[in-house]
C-alpha cells in the first residue's frame, strides 16, 4: 500500500480499526459526551439550566484545582498514609495522602522503584487510600504495564507476552484478549488507566528504546493490533493510552537519555507512523502519549513533539481529529529537559496541546510555573478549561467522575494470575512465530 498523506491514514483506519477485534461491545461515548448525555435535554422554560455532569464539576473548581488536575506525579512509599522522606523533600509533606490533599492532582502513577508495588493487598490498600485522599474528584491511577519488557506490576499480574510476540501471531483478537486480561487485573488492583498499547512502528531494527515493545515493523499489521488492544482495555473497563505520538519507531537514540531526531517527511509520517494512532482514535482511545522526539520536517523549531504545537495540535488534534487526553511522556526524561527548565517545560507542553503532565521531576516548580502562566494569561483560562474538561470527560467515561470504585483485596487475589488468565498467555505463546 503506497498511497501517502492523510488519505492513506483514512484508508488504513477504515481497513484496520476494527480488524480482528471480534464482536465488539457498544463503543463508549465519544470524547465530550460521557457524563453529560443523560442530562443533555433542555428544560421547556426560559431559565438557563444548571450545569450538570462534567460541566458542573468544572464550574465548582478553583484555578488551583484546575491546575492540579493537569498533573500525574509519582508519590513514594507503599501506603497512602505512610511517611516518607522522599515525599517530604519533593512535595513538602510526608505522606502520599497529604500530597494528594495539598496539590489535588488529576492522578498518580505507580512504580516499583518508588516503593508502590509490594504485594496484591498492599497495592489495593494504597490505591484505595489515595482515592480516599481525593474525595471531590477521583484520581486517575495509572500504571506503565505494557507486558513483556515493560511490566511494572510484575510479578503480581499474569506474565503476558509482550507486543512483538503478540504481533508475530498475526491475530489481532489475541491483542484484544491480552489487553482485556491485563486491564481486568489492573482494575482489580484499583488502577484505572494503563499507559498502553505501544502504537509505534519499529521501523529501525537498531532502535534502543522501542524494539520488542512494538507489535511489529509494518504499519498495516501494527494498526489492527493497536485497535484491538484499545478495545480490550475498554472491555475490562479501564482507560487506554496509545504511545508515543507522532511515532518513536525510527530512532537510534533513547529519549530517556538523549533527544532523538527523525527525518520523516509528512508523507512518510502519514504512511509509516500515523496509521496505528489513527486506528486507536477510531476505537475511541482515551489518551495519546507524546514522544520526546524531534521531527524537523513536521516542525522545524527543533522542539520535541511533547512541546510542539504543530505536531500535537496541528497533526493530532486537527488532522487526525483526536479530542481526548494528550499526555506527555515522563517529564523527567533527558529528551525533553535539555532546552528548557523543568517549570517552563510544563508550561510549553500545555501551550502545545498537552492535557496531562506526567512525572515532572520538580513537581512544585512545574505546578507553580503553570499556575503563574494561567494567572498572567500566558495560558488563557479557556485553554486551561479545555484540558481540565478533557480529563473530567475521561474520568466520566470510565465511571470515575463522581465516585471512585473501591478495590476489594480478596477479589484481586482471585483475579490476578487466575488459571483463565494464564491460559490466555499460554495461547499467545503457542501461536507466536
Amino acid at each position: 500500500m503506497r498511497t501517502t498523506g492523510l488519505a492513506a491514514i483514512a484508508t488504513m483506519v477504515a481497513g484496520c480499526a476494527g480488524a480482528g477485534a471480534g464482536t465488539s461491545p457498544p463503543v463508549k461515548p465519544a470524547a465530550g459526551q460521557a457524563g453529560i448525555a443523560a442530562t443533555s435535554a433542555t428544560p421547556s422554560t426560559s431559565a438557563t439550566p444548571k450545569p450538570t455532569g462534567v460541566e458542573a464539576v468544572l464550574a465548582r473548581m478553583s484555578v488551583e484545582d484546575k491546575v492540579g488536575q493537569l498533573f500525574m506525579p509519582v508519590l513514594y512509599g507503599p501506603a497512602a498514609d505512610g511517611s516518607s522522606g522522599e515525599n517530604q523533600a519533593r512535595f513538602g509533606v510526608g505522606t502520599p495522602a497529604k500530597a494528594v490533599a495539598k496539590y489535588r492532582p488529576g492522578g498518580v502513577i505507580l512504580f516499583p522503584w518508588a516503593g508502590n508495588i509490594k504485594d496484591v493487598r498492599q497495592v489495593v490498600a494504597l490505591t484505595n487510600g489515595l482515592q480516599k485522599a481525593s474525595p471531590k474528584i477521583p484520581l486517575l491511577i495509572g500504571a506503565d504495564q505494557e507486558n513483556g519488557r515493560v511490566s511494572r506490576l510484575a510479578p503480581l499480574v499474569t506474565d503476558m507476552p509482550g507486543a512483538s510476540v503478540i504481533g508475530s501471531t498475526g491475530d489481532p483478537s489475541l491483542a484484544r484478549k491480552a489487553a482485556r486480561v491485563t486491564g481486568t487485573e489492573l482494575r482489580a488492583l484499583g488502577i484505572n488507566l494503563d499507559f498502553a498499547p505501544v502504537a509505534d512502528v519499529n521501523i529501525n531494527p537498531k532502535n534502543p528504546v522501542i524494539g520488542p515493545r512494538a507489535y511489529g515493523s509494518d504499519p498495516r499489521k501494527v494498526a489492527p493490533m493497536v485497535a484491538a488492544a484499545v478495545q480490550g482495555f475498554h472491555d475490562a473497563g479501564i482507560a487506554s493510552t496509545a504511545k508515543h505520538f507522532p511515532g518513536h519507531g525510527d530512532t537510534n537514540v533513547d529519549s530517556h537519555s538523549g533527544l532523538p531526531v527523525i527525518q520523516h517527511s509528512l508523507s512518510q509520517w502519514s504512511r509509516l507512523d500515523a496509521p496505528p494512532f489513527a486506528a486507536a482514535i477510531g476505537k475511541d482511545v482515551d489518551a495519546i502519549m507524546s514522544a520526546h522526539v524531534v521531527m524537523p520536517k513536521l516542525d522545524p523549531s527543533g522542539d520535541p513533539a511533547t512541546l510542539s504545537k504543530p505536531i500535537l495540535t496541528g497533526l493530532l488534534r486537527e488532522k487526525l481529529g483526536f479530542d481526548g487526553v494528550v499526555s506527555t511522556d515522563a517529564l523527567d526524561m533527558a529528551g525533553v529537559r535539555k532546552k528548557y527548565g523543568d517549570g517552563q517545560v510544563a508550561v510549553r507542553a500545555i501551550q502545545a496541546g498537552v492535557d496531562l503532565l506526567l512525572m515532572p521531576p520538580d513537581f512544585p516548580k512545574a505546578y507553580q510555573a503553570v499556575l503563574a502562566a494561567v494567572k498572567s494569561g500566558r495560558i488563557p483560562a479557556r485553554r486551561l478549561d479545555q484540558s481540565v474538561r478533557r480529563l473530567l470527560k475521561l474520568k466520566a467515561a470510565r465511571g470515575l467522575l463522581e465516585r471512585a470504585p473501591v478495590a476489594d483485596p480478596a477479589k484481586a487475589e482471585r483475579v490476578l494470575r487466575s488459571p483463565e488468565h494464564r491460559k490466555v498467555a499460554q495461547l499467545i505463546k503457542d501461536r507466536a512465530r
